[in-house]
């Protein structure tokens, strides 16, 4: 499903987020940018040392922080890697909200069309997924409202569940 916000397309899909062709997909990522497993492990797989290469350089990073790397041997370009909160640290939706803005602040900053996200902080970090696309989503949504040359913004969800549940939570802001 895909909804017009401003001048922009804001997409909710079900795929792999590293088959995405976005200039950058958005990588959940810890403060030490080691690409462990999930999303991050399946972006090393695919990507190639390169990725691991250049987070070590820019490690570590904050809760609520992102950075810029190559995308490797990935369809994207970049991957941008944005640490979530885990449950329980405290004041998680504010950090999860600052992980989806500067990921989106890098993207305008050099330039970029399109990016991907996946679902920030659901897996080992254990943020409740409605809550996260809830939080992601809104967050988008504003930004998009602002001034921003992104044309495209896709929200890839790897199971059925978190796909269903991000569909649900952009069908309202869309007028659906």
């Amino acid at each position: 499903m895909e909804c017009r916000i401003n001048r922009s397309i804001l997409e909710v899909v079900e795929g792999d987020i590293t088959e995405q062709e976005t200039d950058a997909i958005v990588n959940a990522a810890n403060e030490q940018l080691v690409l462990g497993g999930g999303v991050a492990g399946a972006i090393r797989s695919k990507g190639g040392a390169a990725i691991q290469d250049e987070c070590s350089r820019k490690a570590p990073i904050g809760v609520g922080e992102a950075v810029i790397t190559t995308g490797g041997d990935l369809k994207a370009k970049y991957v941008i890697h944005a640490v979530g909160p885990r449950m329980g640290a405290g004041d998680e939706d504010a950090k999860l909200q600052n992980a989806t803005l500067n990921s989106l602040k890098i993207a305008d900053a050099v330039k970029l069309k399109s990016i991907s996200f996946c679902a920030i902080s659901t897996g080992i970090f254990g943020y409740p997924l409605d809550k996260c696309a809830r939080i992601m989503l809104r967050a988008v949504i504003e930004y998009l409202s602002g001034e921003t040359g992104l044309e495209r913004v896709v929200f890839c969800l790897y199971d059925d569940e978190s796909y269903d549940i991000f569909l649900s939570e952009l069908e309202p802001e869309c007028g659906i």
